[in-house]
Parts: C-alpha cells; structure tokens; sequence
C-alpha cells in the first residue's frame, strides 16, 4: 500500500458520520471519567479509572494523528487554530499525573479535553468564533454600562451609606451590591431597608434595572444573534461547491471560438 492510498483511506475514515460520533462519544466518556474520579472510591476502581483514562488519552493521540496524515499539505494543518488546540491538548494529556511535580498541570489539562468537543461539532464551533467575533461590539456595551454602574454606585453610596455602611460603605461595596440587585439576589431586600428611610428610592431600584437587566442585555443578545447569523452565512456560502468545468463544456467552447474566428476571418 502506498502513501498516497494510505492517505485517502485515512481522509475517508476521518470524514465518516460514524468515526465522528465515536470521537464524540469517547470525549463524552473522557468526560465521565474525570467526574467519578472526584468521588470517593475504592483503589481498585480508581486503578480501572486510570487505565480507562490512558485508553482514552491514546485514542486521542491516533485521532489527531489521523487527521494529521490525512491532510494533503502538512503545513496547512497547523493553520488552523482547532488543529493547534486539539495537538496541545493531546500532547500535553500524555503529562504524568502521579507523583509528579506537574501532576497538578496533567490533570487540570485532563479537564479541558471535554472542550475537544467544540472542535469536532461544527455548529459548536460556529457559537463561539460567533462570541468571539462579537467580543469587540460588546467591550463598548460593557463599557457603557460599566460608567452607569459607576454613577449608580455613587449616587447609592452618597444617599445610602448611612442606612447600611456593609451594602453602600464605599463606592466598591456600592458595585457589589448594584450587581446583586441586578441579578435579582434578594434585591427586594435592599429596596425596603432604604425605602424606609427614602419612600421614593424604589425610582432608583426600578431605573437600575430597567436600563441593565433589561436594555444592556437585549443590546448584548442582539448583538451575538447578529454575529451568529453572519458566521452562519459565511459557514453556507463556504460549504457551496464550486463550479466545476467538465471536459465536455471546454471542447464546445473551443469549437465555439473556433467557428467565431472562422467567421471574421
């Protein structure tokens, strides 16, 4: 058998429906394992669970080896940053993770190989080159609702520090508690206790959250489903075939121009 066949075959394996979801499969599995190691079990157990694991690290290191061969211009491989991920995580897997000084590091690399799956499902891959793409636009919304937690935070600082110095003590203590408010953490609590002092401070709870909770996050959803819906346009026009020109068309045009010199001649 020579290079070249081993190399189809290896393209076909690595493009079947049935190899992928066995890749996904033992990522899941991975998975699994890394959580029942956190339980208290017996040695015998944990000794299955270790070799479990060596099984799956070398499946991992024979899946990425696939796709390495398989691919026609080796340098092309590595211009991918899901390849570069997906060789780190493995090499970095084969780490020793007992009685040694990195065993910390091999196992806390175990963990990220449950992320593998990003790499394999497209769509998952789709989601976050969409959040990353959408990283800039929402930095400028953080921004702005950063300078409307500030002034918030102020102005509870100055008008309520003396109701409840742990809450509204300083200006950071006033942050923390404009972030509980916002996620609806027993935020009732606090509008009563100032309430009681201030009968309208509810305008100030309500506003808070209206412009936060309510318009921030509608401005950030808009903002991913925007990005998404372009990644996933991008994602189809990538995946037309291009138009291909058969032997047939090209000797017809020929003879097409042929006859059209032919006339002017």
């Amino acid at each position: 058998m020579n290079i070249l066949s081993l190399q189809q075959q290896l393209q076909r394996l690595h493009n079947n429906r049935i190899f992928e979801l066995a890749v996904v499969a033992i990522i899941i599995f991975s998975a699994l394992v890394i959580g029942v190691k956190t339980y208290d079990i017996s040695p015998k157990f944990l000794t299955l669970m270790h070799w479990l694991d060596l099984g799956v690290t070398l499946f991992f290191l024979l899946e990425i080896s696939i796709r390495f061969i398989a691919e026609d211009r080796k340098r092309d491989f590595f211009k991918s940053g899901w390849n570069i991920f997906d060789t780190l995580i493995v090499i970095f897997s084969l780490m020793p993770v007992q009685d040694s000084e990195i065993a910390f590091v091999g196992r806390l690399i175990r963990i990220f190989r449950v992320l593998r799956m990003v790499s394999i499902i497209p769509e998952l891959r789709i989601l976050l080159n969409s959040l990353l793409k959408a990283l800039p636009q929402l930095g400028y919304v953080l921004l702005l609702m950063f300078i409307i937690f500030y002034i918030y935070a102020a102005i509870g600082s100055s008008f309520f520090h003396g109701i409840n110095d742990q809450l509204w003590g300083d200006i950071l203590v006033a942050l923390l508690t404009l972030f509980r408010v916002m996620t609806f953490e027993d935020w009732t609590d606090v509008m009563y206790e100032t309430m009681a002092v201030y009968p309208f401070s509810w305008l100030y709870y309500l506003s808070f959250i209206f412009i936060t909770a309510f318009a921030f996050l509608n401005m950030v959803i808009g903002i991913v489903v925007n990005v998404m819906n372009e990644e996933h346009e991008r994602a189809r026009e990538a995946e037309k075939p291009t138009p291909t020109v058969t032997l047939e068309q090209l000797q017809l045009e020929i003879r097409e121009l042929k006859a059209m010199l032919q006339t002017n001649q």
